[in-house]
């Protein structure tokens, strides 16, 4: 037999997740936590206690902030006293969706800070570190299928998205050669706290279930486990690319 080695161990890395205290952000957390990286997550509201000493039981170090990524000095400064992450998930996002002739200037801003901005912003500090310190890292945005293509009402998200995707590419070539890899995941609709009042419209879910190949809505785990390999060391020959986690609705 032979004894390959395990590229999943993340042990002695350390993650940080926006978002990470609920739906597709604590998946991954989770996820990353049980392969052995120590988790850092940054929230509006903190992590509960429950899923807290969950984290804890896979014996790694966690750190729970409570910062707005819209108030970004200060969780640069929070972060600054952290170790710095070899694994930064991007996943923290919001979605309105509405026809453009409802979409005020403040909607869209709350959509592009969010989406973009905050990711530009946390990925730049993340990187300035890592290059300071001469660290390997992977940088990994959470997307979505509709960073690839274009839905009704969905004016400002896919903008959002689409710009993601280009950050995404533009990004892996600029770091490339400071060993720092950037992809990308996209989902397909997921059933999570975001996106559950709109799945209660059942017209909308049916022409949703519709546009998927697969038939089936995608899970939190089938993005943390895309997540895994891209952070892990099996995939340390790809950069610049998004794995889509659609069921097939983008290659239609």
């Amino acid at each position: 037999m032979t004894n390959r080695p395990n590229l999943m161990n993340l042990s002695g890395q350390t993650a940080l997740i926006t978002g990470g205290n609920k739906g597709i952000g604590y998946a991954c957390a989770n996820l990353l936590a049980d392969s052995g990286a120590d988790i850092i997550i940054i929230s509006r509201t903190g992590v509960s206690e429950i899923k807290y000493k969950e984290l804890n039981s896979y014996g790694v170090k966690v750190y729970s902030i409570e910062c707005d990524l819209n108030n970004f000095n200060k969780c640069e400064k929070v972060l600054s006293d952290l170790p710095t992450p070899n694994i930064l998930v991007n996943n923290a996002g919001t979605n309105l969706p509405m026809p453009i002739n409802e979409v005020t200037e403040d909607i869209f801003d709350k959509i592009i800070n969010l989406n973009l901005k905050s990711v530009y912003f946390l990925t730049r500090f993340v990187v300035k570190k890592l290059i300071l310190q001469d660290l390997e890292g992977t940088i990994i945005n959470i997307s979505s299928q509709m960073g690839h293509v274009g839905d009704k009402n969905r004016t400002v998200y896919c903008s959002s998205k689409h710009a993601i995707e280009g950050f995404t590419k533009s990004l892996a070539i600029e770091l490339a050669s400071k060993k720092i890899r950037v992809n990308s995941v996209s989902p397909t609709f997921i059933e999570t706290e975001m996106t559950k009042p709109f799945f209660e419209d059942i017209e909308f879910k049916d022409s949703v279930l519709n546009r998927i190949p697969k038939g089936t809505l995608a899970s939190v785990d089938d993005v943390s486990w895309a997540v895994l390999f891209l952070a892990s060391k099996a995939s340390k020959m790809i950069t610049g690319t998004s794995i889509k986690v659609d069921g097939g609705w983008s290659a239609q």
